[in-house]
């Protein structure tokens, strides 16, 4: 599974690297920029050597777009370091996921159950995970055409774990995914949050939606006590049974469903036992992974890598372009000074152009040995 950088867009890589409001508006700055300049952005690479290219032309940027602070353009690589230990580097590139291929179906017109397996991606980086599913879900609101009132869903989204959706998440990305559950319906796709707890999912998002599905939950203090009872007041009462009690007195296999009538109105709560499924229940295992992959005929379509050129190439390409002009500009400069040792004009604005062209990785090796040199003529 991979996507590339420019596809995730600055919203949501903000939220992976835990930015704060300052950086975020210079990661825009710098996004904005790589489209105005025609830098594709595929890569990690793609986007560090972008940040390099903002930071060595922070001053001009900044006239143009806006404050561009260099220590928050320091601060993001070293987020982006973090990010990349966590495996990230495999995740962002091409060939990118197309969002299709979820919706294949079989010789006899079945559709597939698509399993996300991120058991790793969860437990070192849950923000990586969580964003991914935003991603999945706001690009298929963007990509698919209206379906209007469709018998069934093109495509149905179960979300493990949801509660990582929505943990530490900025007002502005709620809002997004508030207005994407809200009109997603319209696009035949329906969403499922599971998690352990309603309280896990906000309330404005709750109540986007229709089928509810409540397995027992358990109150020990006042506060769960509290929150069971605010819980089943959102539900159609049923005279037959008080909700309240009925969700803490669910067994294993039993649960209280709610779900959408004719008119878009919300049924009477029922409870209700589970059919469990008709299949093996537990972990694949390694081969029958391997037989479903070489089955599917997809894997010859995403395993190989590909790096096309993009934004590293081109500005690698610009740097060393302006570092042979300097070249030349130098021994041109020599020439017509005859040899003389005296730096003239031609020869510091020719220095200060090979400096703008180099790295900053580079400017940092050469403080390193500047200081060390100081260092020993102190002693």
């Amino acid at each position: 599974m991979r996507t590339t950088v420019s596809e995730i867009g600055p919203l949501l890589l903000s939220r992976m690297l835990e930015l704060n409001d300052v950086q975020e508006g210079v990661l825009n700055i710098a996004f904005r920029y790589a489209d105005e300049q025609g830098l594709m952005l595929l890569d990690l690479k793609d986007l560090r050597a972008l940040l390099n290219a903002v930071h060595e032309n922070a001053d001009s940027i900044s006239s143009e777009y806006g404050q561009v602070s260099k220590p928050s353009i320091a601060t993001i690589q070293r987020a982006l370091l973090r990010l990349e230990e966590q495996g990230a580097d495999k995740f962002f590139g091409e060939p990118a996921i197309d969002l299709k291929d979820f919706m294949r179906t079989d010789m006899d017109g079945k559709g597939y159950i698509n399993i996300l397996s991120a058991e790793k991606l969860m437990s070192s980086s849950p923000r990586l995970y969580a964003t991914f599913l935003l991603w999945l879900l706001s690009e298929l609101f963007e990509e698919l055409p209206e379906a209007g009132d469709a018998d069934k869903p093109k495509l149905v989204f179960f979300f493990d774990e949801a509660h990582l959706l929505f943990t530490d998440a900025p007002k502005s990305l709620l809002e997004k995914i508030e207005q994407v559950v809200r009109l997603i319906r319209s696009k035949g796709v329906g969403i499922y949050f599971v998690t352990q707890n309603p309280q896990d999912i906000p309330d404005s998002v709750l109540g986007q939606l229709g089928n509810r599905v409540q397995h027992a939950l358990r109150a020990f203090t006042p506060k769960q006590q509290k929150f069971i009872k605010t819980a089943a007041q959102t539900y159609r009462p049923n005279p037959a049974f008080e909700v309240e009690n009925v969700m803490t007195e669910l067994v294993v296999g039993e649960a209280l469903i709610s779900v959408l009538e004719d008119k878009g109105n919300p049924s009477m709560v029922q409870r209700t036992l589970i059919r469990p499924p008709s299949s093996k229940l537990g972990v694949a295992s390694a081969e029958a992974r391997r037989m479903c992959t070489m089955a599917d005929g997809i894997g010859g379509k995403y395993d190989a890598v590909q790096d096309r050129e993009s934004a590293y190439e081109v500005l690698k390409k610009k740097a060393e372009g302006a570092a042979v002009q300097a070249e030349k500009a130098q021994g041109s400069a020599k020439k017509s000074t005859g040899g003389s040792r005296r730096e003239s004009v031609g020869e510091a604005a020719v220095k200060s152009l090979v400096r703008a062209a180099t790295s900053s990785i580079g400017r940092t090796i050469a403080r390193e040995l500047i200081r060390g040199v100081m260092g020993g003529l102190k002693r």
